[in-house]
């Protein structure tokens, strides 16, 4: 950040009020906002997904226009591969690399249970956009599923995790059938695991 940025940054935060010139210095230095260039675009991941998918830029945009109409302009992105199955309880288990612009591509795991009306089983490609992550290890947790938020567009499935302020939104394209209506949630890992929970 150079000197003319942290100098308006301070200016800003003192005029506000809000706080004191001392903690109004080391807040404008220790907290940066998540700029635009930190960010993809939606050019850059329909791209990212059409290369990983294998599929054609149209079909891409389609279900990404939906996921950007929702949660705008993702900070991150995880493509791997994962396999599942369900007879009314169900379960998901998958690998992949998280990319991030100016940090080093990070492995991740991910596994979960389910519960519901649900019947089939699958394996897929996954291209998941990740919403205000801060730090790399911050994807290492339990995600749970949002409510209604499963979409099925183009050819691709995507529904939506939440936990505080991280958003993530997995599409799946793939092969095998499995359909229905549950609830559940991912546990990403920096290790392979087999029990789910």
């Amino acid at each position: 950040m150079t000197d003319d940025k942290k100098l308006s940054r301070r200016e800003a935060l003192i005029k506000a009020g809000a706080v004191p010139l001392a903690t109004a210095v080391a807040i404008a230095e220790a907290t940066p906002a998540l700029a635009a260039d930190d960010t993809y675009s939606r050019g850059e991941i329909i791209d990212a997904a059409s290369d990983f998918f294998g599929m054609t830029t149209r079909a891409v945009a389609k279900v990404v226009e939906h996921v950007f109409a929702d949660l705008g302009r993702p900070n991150a992105y995880i493509t791997g591969e994962e396999g599942g199955a369900a007879i009314a309880v169900g379960l998901r288990y998958g690998d992949g690399y998280m990319h991030r612009k100016r940090y080093h591509t990070m492995k991740v795991y991910w596994r979960g249970p389910s519960l519901g009306f649900d019947l089939g089983g699958n394996v897929s490609k996954c291209f998941t956009l990740v919403y205000r992550i801060r730090r790399q290890e911050e994807i290492f947790q339990r995600f749970p599923g949002v409510d209604g938020s499963y979409y099925f567009i183009a050819g691709i499935g995507v529904n939506y995790q939440r936990s505080g302020r991280i958003s993530l939104a997995p599409m799946r394209t793939g092969l095998g059938l499995r359909a229905g209506v549950n609830v559940g949630y991912l546990k990403y890992d920096r290790e392979s695991g087999i029990l789910p929970f």
